[in-house]
């Protein structure tokens, strides 16, 4: 029951205060409006009753809506229920989550990996039952927030390098000798710029300062690599990654769940004392279900990763012909860059009145005069509609010639 105040409210300073708040944020940067779309997610999806080709998603090869995918999803429902009411330390671990996490290790070449509700909680989960007071991290400075949050977590000494600087990094590990550990900390693939991480020279520097490595590659696996193993994988590497997290949310799926994959030794010790593997529910089996037939299809079936690389490079060399700044890069993520107060808004209104879905990004979620358009390719889309997203951009590039 909410507690009232003696007039029979909920206590109003607290809402003040929060109302006052909320005024500052909507006159600042604007309150954001979730979104509301209907039927199965795809290279299309409907809004507001209007079909839109979908560019705003990270179903990267298309197997949100795979018949095999949703198949398994309706067999486990059936066979399995729909959740198992407890946490993993209790009744709530199946067959099928060992299954999982068997195949998700062998995808990403570890010794064992350990399922989370989703990325955000394996990050969050990973530092405080790792490490101590005694020890380090450096965390790239452009790492998603569930590393920034999973770090402040921690009793470790928390240092934060710039985007990918080597050069600073060095001095920083240097500089924490004493430390009884040292943990590099990195995005496998960034997800505001879609650059992919120097796994090489941070694998190196690893080595040099016997420090141990750990990569969130939530927008490589399934992506990157011959196999869609990832980064490492991508760069041709044979170990060198101590801690790996990811999730099924994106390429394997599109569902909910995350991993911690890595030696025998880390992820038992995780099961033991990672507090968001012990206090919450086991992942739902048909979630479960359906990234396992995920992960078999996108291992057995590259042909999905070279049409998502062969559809990323049209579309990045479209809007590179129509005069756009687009970063540099070969993952399917592509940065449009459109520095202004408005003009990312502006001309994600425009794609939208001419049927593309694409999201303008600006402060907090990038910084201020780095604002964006971030578009996000699948292997699912068609030739038409990498046509007509590149048509919308060109009906739109009078707002950025006028700008």
């Amino acid at each position: 029951m909410l507690r009232l105040d003696r007039a029979g409210r909920v206590n109003a300073k607290f809402l003040d205060r929060l109302r006052t708040e909320l005024d500052v944020r909507r006159t600042t940067t604007g309150l954001r409006r979730d979104l509301v779309a209907s039927g199965i997610q795809g290279p299309t999806l409907r809004v507001d009753g209007e079909i839109l080709v979908n560019f705003a998603s990270n179903d990267y090869l298309g197997l949100a809506a795979d018949p095999e995918v949703l198949e398994s999803a309706q067999r486990a429902l059936r066979d399995l229920g729909l959740g198992v009411t407890a946490g993993r330390v209790l009744c709530g671990t199946r067959e099928i989550h060992g299954e999982l996490e068997a195949a998700i290790a062998e995808l990403v070449g570890a010794e064992d990996a350990v399922l989370y509700g989703s990325c955000f909680d394996a990050n969050l989960g990973t530092f405080g039952a790792l490490l101590g007071r005694d020890d380090a991290v450096f965390s790239d400075g452009l790492n998603h927030a569930s590393l920034i949050d999973g770090i402040r977590l921690t009793s470790a000494r928390r240092n934060v390098f710039g985007h990918a600087d080597l050069d600073e990094l060095e001095g920083r590990l240097a500089a924490c000798a004493d430390a009884r550990h040292r943990l590099i900390v990195t995005d496998g693939v960034f997800s505001m710029d879609g650059d992919v991480a120097a796994l090489p020279q941070l694998t190196e520097l690893a080595e040099r300062y016997d420090a141990a490595l750990m990569v969130d590659d939530s927008h490589a696996t399934g992506v990157l690599g011959a196999t869609g193993a990832g980064t490492a994988e991508y760069y041709g590497l044979d170990g060198g990654v101590d801690v790996l997290t990811g999730t099924l949310g994106k390429a394997l799926g599109g569902g909910a769940g995350g991993f911690v994959a890595g030696s025998h030794v880390v992820v038992e010790t995780l099961r033991q004392a990672s507090r968001p593997y012990i206090f919450t529910n086991a992942m739902a089996p048909p979630l479960a279900a359906a990234a396992l037939t995920a992960i078999r299809i996108a291992r057995g079936r590259p042909e999905l990763r070279e049409r998502l690389a062969a559809n990323t490079a049209w579309l990045r060399k479209a809007l590179l012909v129509l005069g756009y700044d687009v970063l540099p890069g070969e993952h399917p993520i592509i940065p449009v860059m459109l520095r202004g107060d408005s003009l990312a808004r502006d001309v994600a209104a425009s794609l939208r009145r001419d049927g593309v879905l694409a999201f303008a990004l600006s402060h907090p979620v990038v910084p201020t005069g780095e604002e964006r358009i971030r578009v996000q390719v699948s292997a699912s889309h068609t030739a038409g509609q990498l046509e007509l997203a590149a048509a919308a951009f060109g009906r739109a590039r009078t707002m950025v010639a006028s700008a």
